[in-house]
């Protein structure tokens, strides 16, 4: 489709022709009320005109310091119909790295949760001024909120090359960067993963733990519902396993979108209250790789199968995927109709028969950094975008997932793969999840360093020696750590993902560490 048709993103979900047949249909289901899409295209009339009063005009950036609900929804959509770029914002993220972001953003306008006003003292404007400040309580919102106003907002003309939102990348290697997308970006992963893997309808009841602040969870709660004219169950509270428990059993949801880390938490869940998952036709797993243990585990307990995939706040939401009855314990899956993709080695090569360098192409790929020339030269090459992940591909075109590039690491000058590592120790009944880092051992040399959680306290020396033999029965010497740490906990992104560049400041405790 050409990039420089006119569209707005927002007419596409919401614009007269699809209001006159899905108007009535819910299009959120938040708190025990229901929105139809005439009421969220009233919601989204009304935000729009709040933001031109706001002085907010086409280009401007519009911070979204939000929770899940329709004021989420709704203000994103504003944003778009008259031009504005929106900034969804990490409500997770401390004082200074929500700062950091809508200073280097240089947002026009703020619009934030009430309770979280406190996140932007002495916040300024770039250089300049700061912005301007809107408060609401999306906790306490209703539809009793939605006015009516008297003439609908005109819309921007705006083309699907126009600049729509911006997400910041959830620094698992360091400082956030802002990924500047398209209007068209959503509507384009809509018609890929959306309709080729999904294949949602009017009947399904979308939920993901994953919040909309994200790339993974603005597809899952906004994009693919609203394109489909199905249901999205919205929840402001922090998806906890009971918290998500309960969804389940009171919304009745029937596609699933979560990470990794919340699916083992929802089986550990289960084994001591049960967890009804009767109302689910789909689950879905992004944000890192889905240990093959995790899958087997769900779908032996709950006749489910997880659709793992792999997605970046680059593409937006994910190009290789799983699909329903053909999934692979282990596996990202395969291309989605619309990308194409290719693993080079170091020197750019196209590599067949090894791992390498994922690079991706497809209509959904953001525009560039904000601010960082010099990165996006580096990342997008001749349309291509380069992932950061080492991937390997078999005879049937599965992608599997190797590591990121920058942890993968050499010891006795061989490379050692993290997630291979990581497979094997998750493997052993007593750990829950760990974590491999590249270090320096006592001798001088490089080793593998572990980092587990295990699921009950014991004798630390005797878990470590016994975990140490488990992995050299079935990794390569090389491969096989020759310390390990047990913790309590691995640092993650709020995506999920495991922030390797932590685990290797750390030191290794002498009453968790085994010399080999």
């Amino acid at each position: 489709m050409s990039r420089n048709d006119s569209f707005n993103l927002c007419n596409y979900f919401l614009g007269e022709s699809r209001l006159s047949s899905i108007g009535n249909e819910t299009a959120i289901a938040y708190r025990g009320d229901r929105l139809s899409y005439l009421d969220l295209r009233r919601l989204v009339d009304d935000w729009a005109a709040r933001l031109i009063e706001s002085g907010v005009s086409a280009g401007d950036g519009v911070a979204l310091l939000l929770y899940d609900s329709p004021i989420f929804i709704a203000a994103f959509l504003a944003g778009a119909a008259i031009g504005a770029v929106s900034l969804p914002v990490n409500t997770a993220l401390s004082a200074d790295e929500i700062q950091f972001i809508i200073a280097d953003s240089g947002a026009r306008l703020i619009i934030c949760e009430a309770e979280l006003q406190a996140k932007l003292a002495g916040l300024k404007r770039g250089a300049g001024e700061a912005p301007a400040v809107c408060l609401v309580d999306g906790r306490r919102w209703s539809r009793d909120e939605i006015l009516e106003r008297d003439e609908s907002s005109e819309y921007a003309q705006t083309t699907s090359d126009s600049p729509a939102f911006m997400l910041y990348t959830s620094g698992s290697t360091g400082t956030p960067k802002g990924a500047l997308h398209r209007q068209g970006a959503p509507r384009d992963t809509a018609l890929t993963y959306g309709a080729k893997v999904l294949q949602l309808t009017k009947a399904d009841r979308a939920y993901s733990s994953s919040r909309l602040f994200f790339a993974y969870g603005l597809g899952n709660s906004l994009t693919f519902p609203l394109a489909a004219g199905a249901t999205v169950i919205l929840d402001c509270e922090r998806p906890t396993p009971e918290r998500i428990a309960r969804i389940f059993a009171e919304q009745q949801p029937t596609v699933f979108f979560g990470v990794p880390a919340v699916y083992r938490a929802l089986l550990d869940f289960d084994a001591n209250q049960e967890l009804d998952t009767s109302s689910l036709r789909l689950c879905v797993s992004a944000g890192e790789a889905l240990p093959a243990r995790i899958f087997e585990e769900w779908r032996d307990r709950f006749n489910l199968e997880i659709l793992d995939g792999i997605g970046s706040t680059e593409m937006l939401h994910i190009f290789i995927a799983n699909r329903p009855n053909e999934a692979r314990p282990g596996s990202s899956g395969r291309l989605v109709d619309g990308y194409r993709a290719r693993l080079l080695d170091e020197s750019g090569r196209e590599v067949l028969a090894d791992s390498g360098n994922l690079w991706v192409s497809g209509a959904s790929a953001f525009m560039g950094y904000w601010n960082r020339a010099d990165l996006t030269a580096a990342t997008i090459q001749d349309g291509w975008v380069k992932t950061g992940d080492l991937y390997r591909r078999d005879d049937d075109g599965y992608y599997y997932h190797v590591g990121r590039s920058d942890d993968c690491f050499k010891v006795s000058g061989l490379w050692v793969s993290p997630i291979e590592v990581e497979s094997v120790l998750a493997a052993h009944p007593a750990v829950v999840e760990a974590a491999v880092v590249s270090a320096i051992g006592a001798d001088g040399l490089a080793t593998a360093r572990a980092f587990v959680v295990i699921r009950t306290v014991g004798d630390a020396d005797k878990i470590i020696a016994e975990l140490k033999d488990f992995a050299r029965m079935r990794l390569p010497r090389y491969k096989a750590p020759s310390e390990i740490c047990i913790v309590q906990g691995l640092p993650r992104t709020a995506t999920g993902k495991v922030q390797r560049f932590k685990l290797r400041d750390l030191g290794v405790s002498t009453t968790t560490e085994e010399k080999a």
